[in-house]
């Protein structure tokens, strides 16, 4: 929510408007800079309408890879390519004007080398016009995380529950076991000395995203985590109640499925008794 108070008599897309206007592109130094300080607003977008609504208010969009599973149709993200992250990444730059962009690298596109990772996220960034990316990964992705970094590419990192790893980890399985916890630490100080300007932790148990929370000097974006985290962040389609599997850490600040079957079932009630189109959904003959 914005630290700025509402003025009395404006509306409140006004106000969102307003406060749109007040802030400045969100750049990379800047969000790293946020470390410890007021809490960073993130939320995945895939369209360029829902990149502006979410535009007003966060800090960052991430283009994630779950647009596999919530806009596709997938079972998991591994089916996602890189033309799905463009794709959907051109969109979302089209719609934000000040919140950072981050587009997901897919699975496959950047473990097999360094100079692949590059060649792929520099693709990314050329046909989108992201400024970053995110990769999943910490100590086994660091020297890859100090190539791209090198060159220019700026890239937030991702631990804890690896949802391209689901396959060797069994599922979407928290890390809550605490002699896992100090490899999650290791993996987040690994990515963080290889360069990373942020990590995301997702999935871990509260106290564990506390201690990584503490122990790093970039900021930490918590899904699954913790309130301590330097940021949250939410799917969209999660967080308005659009996608029926929700996990646990989900909280639905609305019921859009709710809405829009009963939106579906007004029009074809209205269709089928022939009520719609009305007089004023027609158009009239013109009189010479």
């Amino acid at each position: 929510m914005s630290t700025i108070s509402k003025k009395i008599g404006v509306t409140d897309a006004e106000q969102s408007k307003n406060i749109l206007n007040d802030r400045k592109v969100m750049t990379v130094p800047d969000f790293r800079a946020r470390k410890g300080t007021q809490p960073l607003v993130c939320l995945t977008a895939y369209t360029a309408h829902v990149a502006h609504l979410v535009d007003a208010e966060a800090d960052m969009i991430l283009v994630g890879d779950s647009l596999g599973m919530v806009i596709h149709g997938m079972p998991n993200t591994l089916g996602v390519t890189i033309e799905h992250m463009i794709m959907h990444g051109q969109a979302v730059v089209r719609g934000a004007q000040k919140a950072l962009v981050v587009v997901d690298m897919p699975f496959g596109s950047y473990e097999e080398s360094p100079e692949v990772a590059f060649r792929n996220a520099s693709r990314i960034i050329k046909e989108t016009g992201c400024t970053a990316v995110k990769l999943e990964g910490g100590q086994e992705m660091a020297s890859t995380i100090q190539h791209l970094a090198a060159r220019g590419i700026p890239v937030m990192a991702h631990v804890g529950l690896m949802p391209q790893q689901m396959n060797t980890a069994g599922g979407f399985k928290a890390v809550r076991d605490e002699d896992s916890w100090q490899a999650v630490i290791l993996d987040a100080k690994a990515v963080e000395a290889a360069g990373a300007f942020s990590v995301v932790i997702e999935g871990v148990a509260e106290e564990l995203a506390q201690k990584i929370t503490k122990s790093i000097l970039i900021p930490t974006i918590g899904i699954g985590a913790s309130a301590h985290c330097d940021g949250q962040i939410l799917v969209f389609e999660d967080m308005i109640g659009l996608f029926p599997r929700v996990p646990t850490f989900v909280k639905r600040y609305g019921n859009m499925e709710e809405m829009m079957i009963n939106a579906i079932n007004r029009y074809s009630s209205e269709v089928r008794d022939r009520s719609f189109p009305a007089a004023e959904h027609t158009y009239k003959p013109k009189k010479n």
